[in-house]
Protein backbone atom coordinates (compact mmCIF):
# COMPACT_ATOMS: atom_id res chain seq x y z
CA UNK A 1 0.00 0.00 0.00
CA UNK A 2 1.17 3.51 -0.74
CA UNK A 3 0.84 6.53 1.56
CA UNK A 4 0.09 10.00 0.22
CA UNK A 5 0.50 13.29 2.08
CA UNK A 6 -0.71 16.60 0.62
CA UNK A 7 0.49 20.04 1.66
CA UNK A 8 0.43 23.61 0.43
CA UNK A 9 -3.20 24.52 0.90
CA UNK A 10 -4.32 27.76 2.50
CA UNK A 11 -6.25 30.98 2.14
CA UNK A 12 -5.61 33.15 -0.91
CA UNK A 13 -7.36 36.05 -2.61
CA UNK A 14 -8.99 35.66 -5.99
CA UNK A 15 -6.41 35.97 -8.73
CA UNK A 16 -3.67 34.58 -6.53
CA UNK A 17 -1.64 31.38 -6.76
CA UNK A 18 -0.89 28.32 -4.67
CA UNK A 19 1.22 25.23 -5.24
CA UNK A 20 0.08 21.96 -3.76
CA UNK A 21 2.49 19.09 -3.15
CA UNK A 22 1.83 15.42 -2.56
CA UNK A 23 4.62 13.20 -1.26
CA UNK A 24 4.19 9.49 -1.89
CA UNK A 25 5.82 6.76 0.18
CA UNK A 26 5.62 3.01 0.51
CA UNK A 27 6.05 1.87 -3.08
CA UNK A 28 8.02 2.92 -6.16
CA UNK A 29 6.52 6.27 -7.11
CA UNK A 30 7.29 5.95 -10.80
CA UNK A 31 4.98 2.93 -11.02
CA UNK A 32 1.95 5.14 -10.45
CA UNK A 33 -0.10 7.50 -12.49
CA UNK A 34 -1.10 10.41 -10.25
CA UNK A 35 -4.11 12.64 -10.05
CA UNK A 36 -5.62 15.55 -8.18
CA UNK A 37 -9.29 15.76 -7.22
CA UNK A 38 -11.26 18.26 -5.20
CA UNK A 39 -14.43 18.30 -3.14
CA UNK A 40 -16.38 21.41 -2.24
CA UNK A 41 -18.94 21.42 0.60
CA UNK A 42 -22.12 19.65 -0.44
CA UNK A 43 -20.65 18.50 -3.75
CA UNK A 44 -19.17 15.29 -5.06
CA UNK A 45 -15.46 14.82 -5.42
CA UNK A 46 -14.43 15.89 -8.91
CA UNK A 47 -11.46 15.36 -11.17
CA UNK A 48 -8.96 18.22 -11.50
CA UNK A 49 -5.79 16.96 -13.19
CA UNK A 50 -3.79 13.80 -13.88
CA UNK A 51 -0.33 12.82 -15.06
CA UNK A 52 1.09 9.49 -16.14
CA UNK A 53 4.27 8.01 -14.69
CA UNK A 54 6.68 9.71 -17.08
CA UNK A 55 5.04 13.11 -16.95
CA UNK A 56 4.68 13.05 -20.71
CA UNK A 57 0.90 12.97 -20.71
CA UNK A 58 -1.49 15.11 -18.68
CA UNK A 59 -5.23 15.67 -18.46
CA UNK A 60 -7.22 18.56 -17.01
CA UNK A 61 -10.82 19.32 -16.27
CA UNK A 62 -12.29 22.08 -18.38
CA UNK A 63 -12.77 24.25 -15.30
CA UNK A 64 -9.04 24.46 -14.56
CA UNK A 65 -7.47 24.10 -18.01
CA UNK A 66 -5.10 26.96 -18.69
CA UNK A 67 -4.89 27.94 -15.01
CA UNK A 68 -3.60 24.80 -13.25
CA UNK A 69 -0.53 22.73 -14.08
CA UNK A 70 0.22 19.24 -12.81
CA UNK A 71 3.80 18.02 -12.69
CA UNK A 72 5.85 15.37 -10.94
CA UNK A 73 9.39 14.78 -9.76
CA UNK A 74 10.01 11.04 -9.61
CA UNK A 75 13.32 11.56 -7.83
CA UNK A 76 11.47 13.28 -4.97
CA UNK A 77 8.39 11.01 -5.02
CA UNK A 78 6.28 14.13 -5.35
CA UNK A 79 3.46 15.36 -7.55
CA UNK A 80 2.58 19.05 -7.71
CA UNK A 81 -0.42 21.13 -8.65
CA UNK A 82 0.41 24.73 -9.54
CA UNK A 83 -2.78 26.77 -9.31
CA UNK A 84 -2.84 30.25 -10.85
CA UNK A 85 -5.61 32.80 -11.36
CA UNK A 86 -7.57 31.22 -8.54
CA UNK A 87 -11.30 31.84 -8.29
CA UNK A 88 -13.70 31.55 -5.35
CA UNK A 89 -15.23 28.51 -7.04
CA UNK A 90 -11.88 26.72 -6.69
CA UNK A 91 -12.48 26.58 -2.94
CA UNK A 92 -12.44 22.91 -1.89
CA UNK A 93 -10.49 20.20 -0.18
CA UNK A 94 -7.89 18.96 -2.66
CA UNK A 95 -6.87 15.32 -2.70
CA UNK A 96 -4.05 13.56 -4.49
CA UNK A 97 -4.52 10.00 -5.64
CA UNK A 98 -2.38 7.16 -6.99
CA UNK A 99 -3.31 4.92 -9.92
CA UNK A 100 -1.52 1.54 -10.08
CA UNK A 101 -1.60 1.66 -13.87
CA UNK A 102 1.25 4.07 -14.64
CA UNK A 103 0.76 4.34 -18.41
CA UNK A 104 -2.32 6.55 -18.25
CA UNK A 105 -3.48 9.88 -16.89
CA UNK A 106 -6.77 8.66 -15.44
CA UNK A 107 -9.72 11.03 -15.10
CA UNK A 108 -12.26 9.11 -12.99
CA UNK A 109 -12.30 8.40 -9.27
CA UNK A 110 -12.74 4.65 -9.64
CA UNK A 111 -9.46 4.39 -11.55
CA UNK A 112 -7.50 5.42 -8.46
CA UNK A 113 -6.47 3.03 -5.72
CA UNK A 114 -4.96 5.15 -2.97
CA UNK A 115 -5.83 8.59 -1.63
CA UNK A 116 -4.36 11.23 0.62
CA UNK A 117 -6.18 12.98 3.46
CA UNK A 118 -6.63 16.23 1.59
CA UNK A 119 -5.59 19.85 1.99
CA UNK A 120 -7.98 22.80 2.22
CA UNK A 121 -7.83 25.56 -0.39
CA UNK A 122 -9.93 28.65 0.25
CA UNK A 123 -10.15 31.47 -2.28
CA UNK A 124 -11.68 34.71 -1.07
CA UNK A 125 -13.39 37.18 -3.39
Amino acid sequence: QVQLAESGGGLVQAGGSLRLSCVVSGRTFSRYGMGWFRQAPGKEREFVAAIKWSGGSTEYSDSVKGRFTISRDNAKNTVYLQMNSLKPEDTAVYYCAADRIPLRAAVTRRQYDDWGQGTQVTVSS
